[in-house]
């Protein structure tokens, strides 16, 4: 028996008495997965990037363990009712318009002191200002620095399209703006190299393309780690009391921890290994998140049909935004529908072992984004279900 057989057969026995569709977590692949970044991190504290996790119960059971440090969020109202729930160093990724969140922040001092808020531009300083209603309470800011590679003149940018600040001279002056206006508080600096963590080096069939993705790499690490280093000594001297300085993601903890300039690494995705990050030459994960729907029909041979399954990832479309069937091996999507709304027709000899009412397990294209379309996480251990916790979104909450 494979080892994927194995999990198979665990997760099956595990969840005999719960009907599908379902979402379960692998405790045990869950904790390798956070040793493996704690390893990689050298030393550098972790913030868990809560958009790849969206289950409470998971932040609190991750940042339970050593290397683990504080929460990287993605949206201003998230990142409150997290503080509220205890949580006490969230910090925002993006910048927020969130109005009547800016109001709560600003009136009150355990939220004030807990949140860190993102800025690019002095017009979200105007914003928040704005925003106050009365309050009172400074707001800890951090500024976000563009990672993205610029070759020949800027004239082709490799990375996503975040931040207006590239220079140190852009930070620093931001920095100024900040320290100089009543009501706030530099306390940090995040830089997300999503080119460099974000993306596989290793793509199946793709040499070429692999070859070339890691020649991108190591140039952008390079010029990353010098640029950053002088961003840093830059925004230091207007803010001497920087608290932190965070940058990486899953796909690069490791380089990202050896840059001097950098104090702690953001990682989230790293701890569920959703398909994406199959392809990588920098770390090997264990699935620990995947889903389950159930065999609803068996059109001919070779073929079973399942309920649902479309839970397409965000990012630019593509067959690898999508959900892939993972267990029993051996099976794969019809060219012509792929996975649907309401039915998914899945193809291979597999299929001629499945019955009605079996499940098949999938894993998603991305992390916390499955958790958008459950409202309960089933937590395996070995061959059982040990607990039952709630996403975001079974506590009532869909942020973004």
């Amino acid at each position: 028996m494979t080892a994927r057989a194995a999990d198979r057969a665990r997760y099956d026995r595990a969840t005999a008495h719960l009907d599908a569709p379902l979402a379960i977590v692998d405790l045990e692949a869950f904790d390798a997965n956070a040793d493996d970044l704690v390893r990689r991190a050298g030393g550098k504290p972790i913030r868990v990037a809560s958009k790849s996790v969206r289950c409470r119960h998971l932040l609190e059971r991750v940042l339970a363990k050593e290397g683990f440090a504080g929460i990287m969020s993605f949206t201003l109202a998230e990142s409150l009712w997290l503080a509220r729930s205890g949580f006490d160093d969230v910090l925002l990724a993006y910048p927020s318009a969130d109005r009547s969140a800016f109001a709560e922040l600003a009136a009150d001092p355990k939220l004030a002191a807990a949140v860190t808020v993102m800025i690019d531009d002095p017009a979200h300083l105007d914003l928040i200002d704005a925003a106050r209603d009365g309050g009172g309470e400074v707001v800890r800011v951090c500024l976000e620095l563009d990672t993205s590679l610029k070759l020949f003149g800027g004239r082709v940018r490799v990375g996503a399209r975040r931040s207006p600040l590239y220079s140190p001279a852009q930070l620093a002056d931001l920095a100024r703006t900040v320290v100089r206006r009543p009501g706030f508080k530099l306390v940090g600096i995040m830089g997300y190299e999503g080119h460099i963590a974000g993306v596989g080096d290793d793509v199946a069939g793709r040499p070429l393309r692999s070859r070339a993705v890691r020649l991108m790499q190591a140039t952008a690490r390079r010029e990353l780690a010098e640029r950053r280093g002088a961003v840093v000594r830059a925004v230091r001297a207007v803010a001497p009391d920087l608290e932190f300085v965070n940058g990486g993601g899953t796909g690069s903890v490791q380089t990202t921890a050896a840059e001097d300039a950098v104090t702690e690494i953001a990682a989230g995705s790293g701890l569920y290994v959703p398909r994406l990050f199959d392809n990588y030459t920098s770390f090997t994960g264990r699935p620990a998140a995947l889903f389950a729907m159930p065999v609803v029909r068996r059109p001919g041979v070779g073929v079973v049909t399942v309920l649902g399954g479309g839970y397409p990832a965000s990012g630019a479309a593509g067959p690898d935004r999508l959900p892939v069937p993972y267990l029993p091996e051996g099976l794969s999507y019809d060219s012509q529908e792929g996975p649907g709304e309401v039915q998914t027709p899945l193809l291979g000899s597999a299929a001629d072992d499945l019955l009605i009412g079996d499940k098949v397990w999938f894993r998603h294209a991305k992390a916390g984004e499955l958790c958008e379309r459950f409202t309960g996480l089933q937590l395996v251990e070995g061959d059982r279900v040990t607990a039952t916790v709630p996403t975001y979104r079974g506590e009532g909450h869909t942020f973004l």
